[in-house]
């Protein structure tokens, strides 16, 4: 009986997060997320190259890994690291901002799993993405 009202929990859980997500305006948009993505859209010209190269993909969080450091001249690879570093602050910061501006800033995590997995969908060929399984080239 224990098994089953967990189970049922569980699943209820489930269910309630991807409705949240359902729920909430993913497109929202406030002077501070305007910022964050102007950011992001000007540093992705630095990033684009090591996309292409596979130095740099996208993982099943959200965020951006170095996947390939050797892809990179040694001279170049802290250049990269910081730049690597100032997106993955950005995205952090964008999926707070769009939680917070829906209201519920407790949907965060559930709106960058969103994000995640909308990144990995619109990712370009020949990028690498995380999933599950590890890294693909798409």
């Amino acid at each position: 009986m224990k098994k089953v009202l967990f189970s049922l929990l569980l699943i209820g859980a489930m269910f309630a997060s991807q409705m949240v997500v359902a729920a909430a305006d993913l497109e929202v948009n406030t002077p501070a997320i305007s910022a964050i993505k102007g950011s992001m859209q000007s540093r992705h010209a630095q990033l684009a190259p090591h996309y292409a190269s596979g130095a740099v993909g996208l993982t099943n969080d959200g965020m951006v890994a170095v996947r390939d450091a050797n892809a990179v001249p040694l001279k170049d690879r802290a250049s990269l690291n910081g730049v690597v570093a100032a997106e993955n602050a950005d995205r952090t910061k964008l999926y707070k901002e769009i939680a917070t501006a829906n209201g519920h800033p407790e949907w965060q995590a559930e709106i960058q799993s969103t994000f995640a997995t909308r990144w990995i969908d619109k990712a370009q060929g020949g990028w690498w993405v995380q999933g599950a399984g590890g890294w693909t080239k798409k």
